[in-house]
């Protein structure tokens, strides 16, 4: 980890974490109406945002950014009246039309008197999405990455098993011998669960940078991207079949991305 790492505590989670809450969600039109941003879909009694902010916190996450864009004044409202486990947790407007590489940069650059602390040049951070849910392991990814950063990594993304739309069956002689409904998809897709590095900041050169687009393949391509294998459970909420879906899941009880709070 290097002798500026040396007294870290990785189990504590020393590390910030943004979230990148600015899109219009387009595809969740029938839910947000374009009246609410689209992390504050609620599942449960509960806006998405408040899901996600749960994952880093049950796990010692203490420091929290959300980079708002479209209606983030909602957001910050939200946010005035919100106490997760003592986190503190700062909503930073960062443009309506800004890209997610343009988010990131607009965070780790703002001239705010918490940036030089929540942000050090020597630490990397968490990010994700607004629209994903886990039972990722955060400690682990976080473990993964400094690994990783001795080779020259600047960033580690979580790569996982995406939900199969359609159930599967095993047929044996005309008779269906296993039926499995929703089973994941063999294969791993980029899960939005990040470990980045201020370094990685510098490759972001204008607010119209997309992460996903502009900088992972360079990094790709450059052996400077790690991937962390989650064999566990994910989810993104982008239709309302995938809110349908979580939303009967948290109603019995049996939500996978609240397993470290349990």
């Amino acid at each position: 980890m290097g002798e500026a790492m040396a007294d870290w505590k990785v189990d504590s989670l020393d590390v910030t974490a943004v979230i990148l809450a600015g899109g219009r969600g387009s595809r969740l039109q029938d839910d947000t109406h374009d009246l609410i941003p689209k992390p504050m879909v609620t599942i449960g009694d509960r806006p998405m945002l408040e899901h996600i902010i749960n994952i880093y916190v049950t796990q010692g996450v203490q420091r929290i950014v959300i980079a708002s864009g479209h209606l983030g004044e909602q957001i910050e409202e939200w946010v005035k009246h919100l106490s997760i486990g003592g986190a503190s947790i700062i909503v930073l407007p960062t443009g309506e039309a800004t890209e997610t590489g343009g988010r990131i940069a607009a965070v780790c650059k703002a001239q705010q008197p918490w940036v030089p602390d929540w942000f050090p040049e020597d630490r990397p951070f968490f990010l994700t999405y607004g629209d994903g849910l886990s039972d990722i392991n955060l400690p682990a990814l976080l473990e993964h990455h400094l690994r990783l950063r001795k080779t020259g990594v600047l960033a580690t993304l979580t790569a996982v098993h995406p939900p199969a739309r359609f159930g599967s069956i095993t047929i044996e002689k005309g008779k269906a011998t296993v039926f499995l409904e929703k089973s994941q998809a063999d294969g791993w897709i980029n899960g939005g669960f990040y470990v980045i590095e201020r370094k990685a900041v510098s490759l972001i050169p204008a607010p119209s940078c997309r992460w996903e687009y502009d900088v992972l393949p360079i990094l790709s391509h450059q052996s400077r991207l790690g991937a962390f294998q989650h064999p566990g459970w994910w989810m993104c909420m982008d239709t309302r079949r995938d809110r349908e879906y979580l939303e009967q899941a948290w109603a019995k009880g049996d939500a996978p991305w609240t397993r470290w709070s349990q």
